[in-house]
């Protein structure tokens, strides 16, 4: 099924009511929120003030958890969502092309916290296809992207970080840069801040000295930092300024014993492919129930940190591949780990890493969503995190993440409810970027 133009219809007045009931524009974002450092390396197509869409009929998920609107009016001129509301309340201009969505359901475009390149020209454009209309690459040389951003096809939105900054012997050579001190490491942030990086990514290796410099640095230039840890105690990285932490597999070494932290972390420095089974061993000890637990989400939650735990690369399942029982209940403490750090208020965003075990190509940002609700995320707060709180994560919230008067225009139709079945995220009808539909 696709999106059909509906049948104009006349409209003869515009009732002063109808502006009670528009979903209201977003109050300025917080200062150096969304300032213009952070913002995608790459341009997109503009449409001309002449466009006015409607899109009429849908069920309307807006992307702050408020509830549905059932036979929703979604009106758009050039790149920017004008208008947004019940239909009957909504004042359709009369040379909008309309869009008939009866019986789908439209969300803000998804925003992908962690994407990886990996060398794959062609997968940001098979994402956007799939409803992804901004991603972040934590963690790869913004060159990297030349070729891809030199095709003709439109593209998702590119937030990048540049290389992430590590030390040696760093665990991907070719995806980072080797700092050995605050004073590289502050060099590296403005380089690829002055090369248009909107985020920086600090890997596990860094000390924690370094650390901090960086998110002072980045700080300075009005970018966030986030980190991949894992033998960096999470507690101290939120303290040392981190706005961002990146898979779940971070967060164990603050919630075993000291003593199996520090075995696990010296077994890591010594050997990168220690953390391949080692995270599962660790994570598989976990008590959940315990202080060390409590006490990081409360401070996550307090800080305001938030989490992508790119659950879809971890998953382990009985009968895969090399699995023991081992992976299988240490993913399955993940899981739980999720659903409890969200029902703590930290604030949980949607990461794919691009390509996952249980899914095609192209396809991992919706098993992440999947593997959300698993956790125990309601479909709706899947959904919050997969746009406005990723929009927040990037500070990007003033103009993109939910669907509302003011708002840029990307947008996913999708047929059937999400509400009762995550997976209808699978069932993309249409997608549209910056106010222009994107060829399926």
């Amino acid at each position: 099924m696709t999106l059909r133009r509906a049948v104009k219809y006349p409209i003869y007045c515009f009732l002063a009511a109808c502006l009670l009931v528009i979903i209201p524009a977003q109050r300025p974002a917080r200062s150096g929120a969304s300032g213009p450092l952070v913002r995608e390396v790459n341009n997109v197509a503009h449409p001309g003030q002449e466009s006015v869409i409607a899109i009429l009929g849908a069920t309307l998920i807006d992307g702050r958890g408020s509830p549905p609107i059932t036979n929703s009016a979604v009106v758009i001129r050039g790149e920017r969502i004008v208008s947004a509301g019940p239909r009957g309340m909504i004042a359709v201009p009369s040379e909008a092309e309309e869009i008939d969505a009866g019986g789908m359901t439209l969300v803000p475009g998804l925003i992908d916290a962690h994407f990886h390149l990996d060398g794959d020209t062609g997968l940001p454009r098979l994402f956007l296809s799939h409803g992804v209309t901004s991603v972040r690459d934590p963690g790869q040389w913004i060159e990297a992207y030349d070729e891809t951003r030199r095709l003709k096809d439109a593209l998702p939105r590119l937030f990048l970080t540049g290389p992430h900054l590590d030390m040696p012997p760093p665990a991907y050579p070719n995806d980072s840069i080797i700092v050995r001190d605050p004073d590289e490491a502050s060099l590296a942030v403005n380089r690829f801040v002055d090369q248009g990086a909107s985020a920086i990514k600090v890997y596990f290796r860094l000390p924690l000295a370094t650390i901090r410099n960086v998110t002072a640095t980045a700080h300075s230039r009005g970018v966030p930092v986030t980190a991949h840890l894992e033998i960096v105690d999470a507690r101290d990285a939120i303290n040392a300024g981190v706005d961002g932490i990146e898979h779940v597999t971070s967060v164990g070494t603050a919630l075993v014993p000291p003593r199996e932290a520090e075995k696990y972390r010296q077994a890591v420095l010594a050997d990168n492919n220690a953390r391949r089974d080692g995270r599962y061993r660790m994570w598989n000890s976990i008590d959940l129930h315990s202080p060390r637990v409590s006490d990081l989400l409360e401070l996550v939650a307090r800080r305001g940190t938030f989490l992508s735990p790119t659950l879809a690369i971890f998953e382990r399942r009985t009968g895969d591949k090399d699995t023991s029982d081992m992976h299988v209940d240490g993913f399955g403490k993940m899981l739980q780990f999720v659903g409890l750090a969200r029902k703590a208020g930290a604030h949980i965003v949607v990461g794919s890493h691009s390509s996952v075990p249980h899914a095609e190509r192209g396809w991992a940002y919706q098993r992440e969503l999947e593997l959300l609700v698993e956790s125990g995320l309601t479909p709706m707060q899947a959904l919050v995190a997969a746009t406005s709180e990723n929009a927040r994560f990037f500070r990007i919230e003033s103009r993109l993440g939910t669907i509302e008067a003011g708002k840029l225009a990307d947008l996913v139709v999708v047929q059937g409810n999400p509400l009762q079945n995550i997976s209808a995220m699978r069932n993309v009808r249409g997608v549209m970027l910056n106010g222009t539909w994107i060829a399926h």
